[in-house]
């Protein structure tokens, strides 16, 4: 560099203002519940009319339907590992009963609608994605955490695993297909939840079949 020349100044990225946060946040919050209700090839524009922004403000931050699906699918999955760390935390603070909190995760959990993400994980998704992977992790080891502490207490039945957990919360929670005209299902979703938690309660009353379902055995290629 010649003397007397100054070096670059580094510059960080300027950080957005909040009233583009706030927009990016109610894209994605109407975005959720118009891929719950319809399904994730629900209409850009619908998406924006229901978040109250323009359509250029929603390609602004999205500039097409994988970058939302994925932005969506990051958000489920932080909120519900929030609820299962705030679970653990319920318990190591207040040294309640493990079964209890479980049950609540549960429930809060259900109010996500986790298992509406399943028809967004279309071939095309990047399931392996860095921050989704995290994402899954954390919530992964939340859930772990929780059911370990139930199942030592002896509240929880000994052969069930978190596969178990994540598989029924997941049917239970993921709209069915074609049952629009049919009966509202979500009405029955918090009720079934709570005979399937009557079911994972120690002592068991019957013998399952099969082996509990593990993490590895929902990741193995079908």
């Amino acid at each position: 560099m010649p003397s007397g020349t100054r070096a670059p100044v580094a510059r960080s990225a300027p950080r957005p203002r909040a009233d583009a946060l706030r927009n990016r946040e109610r894209i994605v919050a109407a975005a959720r519940e118009m891929f719950v209700e319809q399904g994730p090839e629900v209409p850009l524009d619908e998406i924006a009319r229901r978040a109250v922004v323009g359509n250029a403000t929603l390609y602004r931050h999205f500039p097409d339907r994988a970058g939302l699906i994925h932005e969506v699918v990051l958000s489920v999955l932080s909120r519900t590992a929030e609820r299962a760390e705030a679970a653990v935390l319920d318990i190591a603070e207040e040294r309640g009963d493990p079964f209890g909190a479980l049950r609540r995760f549960v429930h809060d959990a259900a109010d996500e609608r986790i298992g509406a993400l399943c028809p967004m994980l279309s071939e095309g998704f990047d399931q392996n994605h860095a921050d989704l992977l995290a994402g899954r992790e954390r919530l992964e080891a939340a859930v772990e955490d929780l059911m370990g502490r139930a199942r030592k207490a002896g509240r929880l039945r000994a052969d069930v695993a978190v596969g178990d957990l994540m598989v029924a919360l997941s049917q239970l929670t993921r709209p069915l297909p074609g049952s629009g005209g049919c009966v509202n299902f979500d009405q029955f979703v918090h009720r079934h939840l709570q005979l399937f938690l009557d079911g994972l309660e120690a002592p068991a009353r019957s013998e399952l079949p099969g082996a509990a379902a593990t993490l590895d055995d929902l990741r193995r290629p079908r």
